[in-house]
């Protein structure tokens, strides 16, 4: 098991012959994203000081690199991945697919004073 990343369950799942449904959570998460990449986009290369990150695979493929106190970490995930990210791990993208992904922040990214809890490596 990774201590830069950790895997998720959704709280419920279910699939039949029209389609499926993920409950990803039903409490805990503030803001939530859902971002469409385009194969060979890089996007991230920063941290968060207080927000966990997570994020649920809908369709596509991603190699993340994760950093942090000099360990570095590259891990592929595909449709159905659900992974959180833990606040001081450098995160990275690249985009090995098109790329349809959903992001759940513990706490918003922008602060009410309007400031953001967004850092690049060395910040």
């Amino acid at each position: 098991m990774s201590d830069l990343y950790e895997y998720l369950k959704p709280d419920f799942s279910f699939s039949d012959e029209r389609g499926f449904l993920y409950q990803l959570c039903r409490e805990g998460w503030k803001q939530v994203n859902v971002s469409q990449t385009i194969k060979g986009t890089f996007r991230g290369g920063h941290y968060h000081k207080q927000t966990k990150e997570a994020f649920f695979i809908v369709s596509g493929e991603v190699e993340v690199t994760l950093e942090k106190d000099k360990q570095i970490e590259k891990q592929t995930f595909k449709k159905g991945d659900f992974f959180m990210i833990l606040p001081f791990v450098v995160h990275s993208f690249d985009f090995k697919d098109d790329t349809l992904m959903v992001a759940l922040y513990d706490i918003g990214v922008e602060k009410m004073d309007g400031s953001k809890d967004i850092f690049k490596r060395g910040e």
